[in-house]
């Protein structure tokens, strides 16, 4: 069978009696796909956006509800993402820190390098803390103040910043020392913690502009809500990585960087 690139469009196609066991599906648009019939087991899927998103019916059960209930069960803290009061803004960010100050300590006191490994192929942990520092400079810096060019050299950028036509050369190129990320993600850190202290209701309601889609207008709030999902999302990958490594007993030098 012929594995489809990147800009293969398979939009409608009818697949009957394939094989894809073992296959693995990347930024991939799975929107309304029908399977009938099928084998499943030990399947996975990971939708970031599954919540926002809409529905996904497992044997006609919308099953996202339950998904989300179990995440907030796992991750105490993530229920208070969606606060939309200053108060309850300040109460998501705190039990935020209080989450990543445990992962961070995990990674410590994990063996030298651990923090490097990327686990199929996925980010490491120091590149997903990288990639929280620009996501932070997106929606805080660039959305809420406008600061013009926002980001740090030691942000990590997804992987269609340069394709969207972004510039990737405002970061710096090559795998910078961890404690320098550690500086700078602190720093991103406080900087909403701040943010917050002072935040009023109506400071929530101004109207911004979307850093990727100027043409969609977003809020103060709606931008703050990215953050926390961002945070959230990134933990969660974060700790699975981790277990992973745990139990594969996986190495800086034997993992893929």
């Amino acid at each position: 069978m012929t594995v489809p690139g990147p800009d293969d469009d398979l939009r409608g196609a009818h697949l009957t009696g394939v094989d894809l066991r073992g296959a693995r599906f990347v930024r991939a648009d799975l929107s309304g796909v029908v399977m009938r019939g099928v084998e499943v087991d030990g399947a996975e899927i990971d939708s970031p956006w599954l919540v926002e998103s809409g529905s996904l019916l497992v044997n006609g059960v919308d099953v996202v509800p339950f998904v989300d209930a179990e995440l907030d069960r796992r991750f105490p803290g993530r229920e208070l993402r969606r606060a939309s009061d200053p108060d309850g803004l300040r109460a998501a960010w705190a039990a935020l820190e209080r989450t990543w100050e445990a992962t961070l300590a995990r990674a410590a006191a994990m063996p030298p390098g651990t923090v490097d490994v990327q686990v199929d192929g996925e980010w490491s942990f120091a590149q997903t803390l990288r990639h929280l520092v620009m996501a932070t400079d997106t929606w805080l810096r660039r959305a809420v103040l406008g600061v013009e060019q926002p980001f740090h050299p030691l942000g990590h950028p997804n992987e269609e910043y340069e394709a969207d036509g972004n510039d990737p050369s405002v970061f710096a190129p090559g795998t910078p020392a961890y404690d320098d990320v550690l500086a700078v993600r602190a720093e991103r850190v406080a900087m909403v913690r701040d943010y917050l202290a002072d935040v009023t209701v109506d400071d929530l309601a101004v109207e911004r502009r979307n850093p990727w889609a100027p043409q969609y207008p977003e809020t103060t709030l709606s931008c703050l809500h990215t953050i926390l999902e961002e945070e959230w999302e990134h933990h969660r990958y974060a700790v699975r990585d981790l277990d992973a490594i745990e139990a594969g007993g996986q190495s800086a030098a034997t993992s893929s960087v």
